[in-house]
């Protein structure tokens, strides 16, 4: 799919969107540093049961960044623009890593046009160590020192998948937007918490997946955030880490699939 090009009208900035199916609106949100095109190996499935709608992060892609010192709220409010501006709601969400925490917080403010979400590798609530870090991070890449080796060998094992994923996200990695990178980032970094109170807003089927292997969107993370929530549930892919997506893509579609089918009302045993 293409990337087409939208101006908001009411910031001006430019956002950058894949396009393709019919039916009930699927918006996907990538992760930091990722692209649209990450949800390649779900386009093609998904398609076929839905309108997808796969956007640029703010910074990413073909997508203008937010301002300096943007936080989380502020992704959510640009979210809500896209959303307006392209008449989508109500809408369903699908968000990876950072897309997800904006997934969240969408779901959370706005539960009356929101009809579905999906998390994937989302963050909750972090501990205090790892909230120190990802912070000590966020600083690090807002001065220009980016080490993109260690996330990589963090989220990747040594399998042909992994490896094939791995150098395709490397180089979206290494083709950012730094300082649209850096204010990403420092969003992420200190957004895990801003709408854990407002979890229990969110009643439409709501799907938190991870990978057993991912040691910053653990398992015990998506647990919380599915009993947060009114009607939840959490999915742990055995053997895989944080590009779920990427390297177990055919389970994670066909999760995503029974997500796009579960009824409102219904609630799946956990």
């Amino acid at each position: 799919m293409t990337l087409t090009t939208l101006q908001l009208s009411n910031s001006g900035r430019s956002v950058a969107f894949r396009e393709a199916g019919e039916g009930q609106p699927v918006f996907m949100i990538h992760g930091v540093g990722m692209q649209s095109a990450a949800w390649g190996p779900q386009f093609d499935t998904l398609s076929q049961h839905c309108r997808i709608i796969a956007v640029d992060l703010p910074g990413h892609g073909g997508s203008d960044r937010l301002s300096s010192g943007s936080q989380l709220p502020d992704f959510v409010g640009w979210m809500h623009d896209v959303v307006d501006a392209l008449n989508l709601a109500p809408v369903a969400i699908i968000g990876h890593s950072m897309g997800a925490l904006i997934a969240a917080g969408f779901a959370a403010e706005h539960p009356d046009i929101t009809s579905r979400v999906a998390m994937l590798n989302g963050v909750f609530c972090r501990d205090a160590s790892a909230r120190a870090a990802v912070i000590q991070r966020a600083a690090e890449i807002s001065a220009g020192r980016v080490d993109l080796e260690t996330p990589l060998s963090r989220w990747f094992g040594d399998s042909p998948g992994d490896l094939a994923a791995r150098a395709q996200v490397a180089s979206w990695l290494g083709s950012v937007d730094q300082r649209g990178y850096a204010i990403a980032y420092s969003a992420f970094a200190r957004g895990d918490a801003t709408y854990a109170s407002k979890m229990n807003r969110i009643s439409c089927p709501f799907l938190a997946l991870t990978g057993d292997g991912d040691s910053n969107s653990t398992p015990a993370m998506s647990q919380a955030m599915a009993a947060a929530v009114q009607n939840g549930r959490a999915v742990v892919i055995q053997g895989h880490r944080h590009m779920v997506n990427l390297t177990a893509p055919d389970e994670v579609t066909a999760h995503l699939v029974e997500w796009l089918g579960q009824p409102a009302e219904e609630r799946i045993a956990q």
